[in-house]
């Protein structure tokens, strides 16, 4: 089979979240144990660190494999879901895995498939492992999927645990309140490791306090410490930013980041807690000059998309993957900063997603594309369309997000801004077609 046949076979074999939603969810570790029992537990040849959180993993998990590629330290990156290729899942020191692997390790494990009958994610995830422990990596940044305690990747014993922050997102599997939620997150905390939380609230701190100490777990709260400050936009969607390790003294650093928006100022020091940690905690060490080059050169390094990421000028068009509540305010602060005549947006969303949520964030004074992308979970632009006018959002609906793209191009002017964005689904086509 070919590259493309063989992940047609995978969609087949194995339901997708992605694709499929709640019908792809198997909360749950013992599939996944008996999985990679199969494969001789290859997640066990080399150390980890586990991100979970409702948003900004993503953005945590690339730094810090950046950071530590260019520390010298051969390391893989395992995220979901991907924008454009599968392959950009599994990462090792930034190049996507070998598609032949792909088809080989599919083909190779055929009966095991049948047999386990594990999720898409699941089964990736196996791939992933299989992959880091051929290739011997060092280390490797591991993003949950959904939640934590049930997460197929909390079969891992990290050398760190990240929680990025909680917000309401899957609520009809992780629960609807802050603290729920939290309880999911927090069951990545293992025995005597150490975890970082880089946000938390008044109804999430004490979830986290005692689930540490259940575990004899050291806990480190980024925002007790770190603050990152006087953020500036740079050319090539990077920024610039003062880093203070202590809140309360006025010594700080000078960087920049691969990674511009000012919600990047938390996931940045929620980074440089982690790192800390790392140096303290275990044996491998990122230096001052690692995380310097690391940062600025992040998506590079790693590849990633997607993030406050700007595609094209005259007109400027923006791209970002946030696709919740929490995520969408993030991303109305940010247009706020922006320099323009009229504000495009191209919007879609996925069907199981908090809707009315997100469309009572968005700014009224802009001209609406409401688009679907080509998913089974995408909520049709013209339903989209219909929610958002009772928000007095006004835009026309375009089945087709190339389509969407195009009538918003055309509108606008040189000095206007298209924004494109609520699912990941909706931006990873946009760079199918980024060449336009």
């Amino acid at each position: 089979m070919t590259y493309e046949q063989t992940l047609e076979f995978l969609y087949s074999q194995t339901p997708a979240f992605h694709n499929v939603g709640a019908a792809a969810y198997k909360p749950g570790l013992e599939n996944t144990e008996r999985l990679m029992s199969a494969l001789g537990n290859p997640h066990k040849k080399f150390s980890t660190i586990h991100i979970a959180g409702t948003n900004g993993k993503g953005s945590i998990s690339h730094c810090l494999a950046a950071c530590l590629q260019t520390a010298g330290y051969k390391t893989g990156l395992y995220t979901s879901p991907h924008l454009v290729d599968f392959g950009e899942r599994i990462r090792i020191n930034g190049q996507k895995i070998d598609r032949q692997y792909v088809i080989d390790f599919v083909k190779n494990n055929k009966n095991l498939l049948k047999q386990i009958k594990p999720s898409f994610f699941e089964f990736a995830m196996a791939m992933a492992f299989c992959r880091f422990a051929d290739k011997k990596i060092e280390i490797a940044v591991i993003e949950t999927g959904l939640g934590g305690r049930l997460d197929s990747t909390n079969i891992i014993s990290p050398i760190l645990s990240v929680i990025t922050n909680i917000a309401l997102d899957h609520t009809e599997f992780l629960g609807n309140t802050f603290e729920k939620i939290a309880v999911e997150k927090a069951g990545i905390i293992k025995y005597k490791t150490p975890v970082v939380v880089g946000e938390a609230i008044e109804q999430t701190s004490n979830v986290f306090v005692e689930k540490a100490k259940e575990q004899s777990a050291p806990l480190f709260f980024t925002q007790d410490k770190y603050e990152i400050r006087n953020p500036k936009f740079l050319p090539n969607s990077k920024m610039s930013f003062q880093l203070f390790p202590d809140k309360h003294n006025e010594l700080c650093f000078e960087y920049v980041s691969g990674l511009s928006g000012l919600f990047q100022m938390k996931n940045l020091a929620t980074v440089f807690n982690s790192i800390d940690v790392i140096n303290k905690f275990s044996k491998f060490n990122i230096s001052a000059d690692a995380v310097s080059q690391g940062l600025a050169n992040v998506c590079e390094l790693t590849g990633l998309q997607g993030r406050w990421q700007t595609i094209s000028e005259n007109p400027k068009i923006i791209i970002d993957t946030g696709h919740n509540a929490a995520g969408i305010a993030e991303v109305v602060r940010q247009i706020k900063t922006e320099q323009f005549d009229v504000l495009h947006i191209v919007f879609g969303m996925s069907a199981d997603k908090d809707s009315a949520a997100v469309l009572a964030l968005l700014p009224k004074n802009a001209n609406y594309y409401f688009t679907q992308a080509k998913s089974q979970r995408a909520l049709s632009a013209e339903k989209l369309c219909e929610q958002a006018a009772a928000y007095g959002l006004t835009g026309k609906a375009f089945p087709y997000v190339f389509d969407a793209v195009t009538a918003a191009k055309k509108a606008a002017t040189e000095n206007d801004l298209i924004f494109v964005g609520g699912s990941n689904f909706v931006v990873g086509e946009v760079l199918q077609f980024i060449i336009i």
